[in-house]
């Protein structure tokens, strides 16, 4: 049995995480919370992307006060991010936040955190106790001579401690680090001291190249130790790509099944086909399509439909004409300029069946 099996189930608006529950795809908007409709279109946009879970800023009143207009036209569980303000952190609850992410360091007193307890705990609202490499105390900076993984798991558990004796735990822990090695460790150490589920990110992991390469290969050791319940990867950029990145880390390690896998290969000097180009189409068309399906792009007919076997479909270019492959056999051969149109007739079919023959 897997760590992500043994955690805590937690209850977020209708969705569940932990437990072995499929694991969740987190993202955050980045709009001004207080611009109502523009998050509302940038949630939606999410939602049709694949995401599970959507959490949103609240710096001011106003934005907490927002919420309640968004949540009604939204359908997945909306958290809010809270930081500082323990009265944001009450508000947001009072206007429908399904879950708050705070860092108790970060919103006062003991007093003050409790206030915010004892409103998630009348309303059952779980508590994302959120830990950052870079907000780390200064104590427990010290304590360890530099930003550690201890130090990183011991000021979350000192946090969840604090909670737990305020008589609440409904909780999630997240422990990011914008390094991955150390975000690595961290969930690896942490494991092994706690039940709560785990929101697992690479933190502040850059734009759509750097922070994909660092996000794949730390969600992907995380994840692949059976360890996180749900997950954000945190890019610099619109964030329909964070969910688009999620779901094929989560494919890629066999978590999550659906949605069309595309598969090209590297081009080389027998490429007679803007390869580059038709791939990317590719992927925009298959986007949007419910099917659990491979589809392969490749560029010659010379090792185009060996190389297509392992694909459901697939096309291959040659010069002025392409070859639409089934299964590794080849069905049709076409003009260039028709490849595109051959392919989704196919996918076409596929999805109006409903099932691959």
């Amino acid at each position: 049995m897997t760590q992500r099996e043994q955690t805590k189930v937690v209850q977020i608006g209708d969705r569940k995480i932990g437990g072995g529950n499929p694991i969740a795809i987190q993202s955050m908007t980045n709009t001004k919370t207080e611009d109502i409709d523009a998050t509302v279109k940038q949630i939606l946009a999410l939602e049709k992307a694949g995401c599970d879970i959507i959490r949103c800023a609240v710096p001011t009143m106003e934005a907490a006060k927002a919420l309640a207009k968004i949540k009604q036209q939204i359908h997945i569980p909306l958290v809010a991010d809270i930081h500082f303000d323990y009265r944001l952190a009450i508000a947001a609850m009072e206007n429908g936040a399904d879950k708050i992410r705070i860092n108790p360091g970060n919103i006062g007193s003991k007093e003050r955190v409790q206030a915010v307890v004892d409103t998630a705990k009348e309303r059952n609202i779980p508590i994302r106790v959120g830990v950052n490499s870079g907000s780390l105390e200064k104590e427990i900076v010290e304590k360890y001579g530099q930003v550690t993984a201890e130090g990183l798991v011991e000021s979350a558990l000192d946090k969840v401690a604090m909670i737990e004796e305020m008589g609440y735990d409904n909780l999630v822990i997240s422990i990011k680090s914008s390094d991955v090695l150390m975000c690595i460790k961290a969930h690896e150490l942490i494991v092994k001291q706690t039940n709560y589920p785990l929101h697992v990110g690479v933190t502040e992991s850059g734009s759509l190249i750097a922070g994909n390469i660092k996000s794949a290969i730390g969600l992907g050791n995380i994840l692949y130790q059976g360890i996180g319940d749900t997950i954000r990867v945190s890019l610099t950029g619109d964030p329909v790509e964070e969910i688009r990145s999620a779901k094929l880390i989560l494919k890629s390690l066999g978590l999550r099944k659906g949605g069309v896998t595309v598969v090209s290969c590297p081009t080389c000097g027998r490429t007679q086909i803007d390869l580059i180009g038709l791939a990317g189409k590719v992927e925009k068309m298959v986007s949007d399509l419910d099917l659990d399906i491979k589809v392969a792009v490749m560029g010659c007919v010379v090792n185009g439909p060996g190389e297509a076997k392992e694909a459901d479909l697939g096309i291959a270019g040659g010069k002025g004409e392409g070859l639409l492959i089934k299964k590794g056999e080849v069905i049709a051969k076409v003009p260039e300029d028709q490849l595109l149109d051959a392919l989704k007739t196919e996918l076409d079919k596929i999805a109006k069946k409903g099932k691959f023959f």
